[in-house]
């Protein structure tokens, strides 16, 4: 039995507060597949106990580097009774790409397919994997692809996280390519091909999410009709040729990719990056440069831009709705003092994320300017990840370390300088950490986009904090000079922009946010769903997208109509990317 908790009503909304369509109103092309390594819904049973390895807990956007699309909710469970194990819960996105999707999937009645890893997906699920979601409300069609131990070992914590993360961060010292995990993931690639082609009609349109998926364009291509459009969005940098050609990477990867006939990246920058490894590596590709297109194999692909963005509206209300008490009682738990100036980070325990420079530039801020001791300090709010490899175990281990040596060296009996946490915060909690601190430090040693920083920004209602930016962030190209933008390897640099943003004046920095805010809510969650769609759905109406009509933020030969209004994470317990 499935319980729902009573007068849980899944949100299915028509219009925003600002009266604009909702995503609801998304125009889809053709009948819809789209393809994650993460599902929209989880059956779990009541009485199980946590189930040990959930790479789907990471947000699409670990594939980000910064996303915090990454929790669930249990709108089933009763919590007050010792149920049966034959008693069911079913966990749903909070928030994110994933919610996202949700509503456009229920509209459009069309496939899911993502790995199932909740204890009970098998026992809701037909012979061939499928259950009717969401609940309540059964408008399409979740197909689990189930994958055993060895091959999430293989696939998700090997090639995909051991190789494809570190080399497309261009962090090659942290790659640890074991001899079996490439076939494990040509398997699984396999698997959701086959899911994919199982389900796809002649109209079919297959968006594929991220790097866990780079083989699967060309093999679904070899099996379905020419008719069917095949898309996928890469929400991780790509590195430069001279990195790829030094990383063990496999041109089989760049073959599997062109079999797209659209591929997304956040930032020119990385399609730049993309079109010259394929060049460079594949020579029998042509690839136009101009136009962002490359023809291989007998199939052309179309590479554009569009920069990713959050459901700045639903930050923007929640933290609107606090009360200054829920900040009050943030500060009494982690013993922050009424009277100091507060920063914060917001990251996954990743080594892209900078965190380890980003201390030791909160160590050089307080050395170089002494009046900041017992006057500021740092949250840092970490969310463990992909602890069974051994460069996350390790990195984590070095990030506390260096928290214990600052306070050690500069902490009173009164005072902390940083206040270091990996506790699970509610979603209220977060938001009034974004909007009550007084500085958002983002680091990052190179990152797809990072959507923490721009939550940050929807949840500063009061347009009183400032941001602290790496130069290295996808959403660096967007915010220009509205933030303070730096060199995250450079320590002093570092440290001086903080200084910086906390000496700005009221009416500094309120321009500055204000800046920030009108880019964030232009360039939302749905505007960016809204352009992938678009140039979707010219692809499969066999329209050329040309400068008029398709995606992209600057890239002449997808859009120029970028700075045009919009239409219109989850939980950074686990951001991403």
């Amino acid at each position: 039995m499935v319980r729902m908790r009573p007068n849980e009503e899944r949100a299915s909304p028509t219009t925003d507060l600002r009266g604009r369509t909702s995503r609801t109103e998304l125009s889809v092309p053709g009948e819809l597949i789209v393809a994650s390594n993460r599902q929209p819904y989880r059956h779990e049973y009541v009485s199980a106990p946590p189930a040990g390895r959930r790479p789907s807990d990471e947000a699409v956007s670990d594939s980000d580097g910064t996303a915090t699309d990454g929790g669930f909710v249990d709108v089933g469970r009763n919590r007050d009774t010792q149920p049966a194990r034959s008693e069911i819960t079913v966990e749903c996105p909070t928030g994110g790409l994933t919610a996202g999707l949700d509503p456009v999937l229920s509209r459009s009645g069309g496939t899911w397919i993502a790995w199932g890893d909740g204890e009970a997906d098998r026992a809701v699920a037909d012979e061939d994997g499928c259950v009717r979601v969401p609940p309540g409300d059964e408008s399409y069609t979740l197909r689990r692809v189930w994958l055993s131990d060895a091959a999430v070992d293989g696939y998700y914590y090997g090639y995909s996280n051991r190789v494809l993360w570190p080399t497309c961060h261009e962090l090659l010292e942290y790659v640890d390519h074991r001899p079996d995990d490439w076939t494990w993931y040509r398997r699984v690639n396999r698997e959701f091909a086959d899911a994919v082609v199982d389900h796809a009609s002649e109209d079919a349109v297959v968006w594929l999410q991220d790097y866990h998926l780079g083989l699967a364009p060309r093999l679904i291509r070899e099996s379905v009709p020419e008719s069917v459009t095949i898309a996928q969005f890469w929400h991780i940098p790509w590195p430069r040729p001279s990195v790829f050609g030094s990383s063990p990477l496999e041109t089989t990867l760049l073959e599997g990719l062109l079999g797209n006939d659209f591929l997304g990246f956040h930032i020119e920058e990385y399609c730049d990056a993309f079109l010259a490894t394929v060049d460079s590596h594949l020579p029998d590709a042509s690839v136009e440069y101009a136009s962002g297109t490359v023809r291989y194999d007998g199939t052309e692909t179309r590479v554009g831009a569009t920069p990713m963005g959050v459901d700045a509206e639903t930050y923007d209300r929640q933290s609107r709705a606090l009360d200054g008490s829920r900040w009050e009682s943030i500060r009494s738990r982690y013993g922050i003092p009424d009277d100091v100036t507060v920063g914060l980070g917001v990251d996954r325990l990743d080594y892209s994320k900078g965190i380890p420079a980003r201390l030791d530039a909160i160590e050089r801020l307080f050395e170089r300017y002494p009046s900041r001791r017992e006057a500021f300090t740092f949250v840092q709010k970490a969310t463990p990840s992909r602890t069974d490899i051994p460069a996350y175990a390790v990195h984590g281990e070095r990030v506390r370390e260096a928290v214990g040596r600052i306070n050690d060296r500069f902490g009173t009996e009164t005072w902390q300088p940083i206040v270091y946490t990996e506790d699970v915060i509610s979603r209220e909690d977060l938001c009034a950490l974004y909007r009550y601190a007084d500085l958002l430090v983002v680091s990052s040693l190179l990152d797809g986009m990072n959507l923490v920083a721009q939550e940050y920004v929807a949840s500063s209602v009061d347009g009183e904090g400032t941001l602290v930016l790496s130069d290295r962030a996808g959403v660096a190209s967007s915010f220009d000079d509205a933030a303070y933008t730096v060199d995250p390897t450079n320590v002093d640099a570092l440290a001086d922009a903080i200084d910086e943003a906390l000496s700005a004046s009221p009416l500094e920095r309120h321009r500055r946010m204000t800046r920030l805010r009108e880019h964030t809510f232009a360039r939302d969650l749905e505007w960016w769903m809204t352009r992938q769609f678009e140039v979707i759905s010219r692809l499969h109406d066999h329209e050329h997208p040309d400068s008029e009509t398709a995606v992209t933020d600057g890239r002449n030969h997808l859009s120029d109509d970028a700075n045009e209004p919009a239409t219109d994470a989850d939980s950074s317990n686990s951001p991403s990317c």
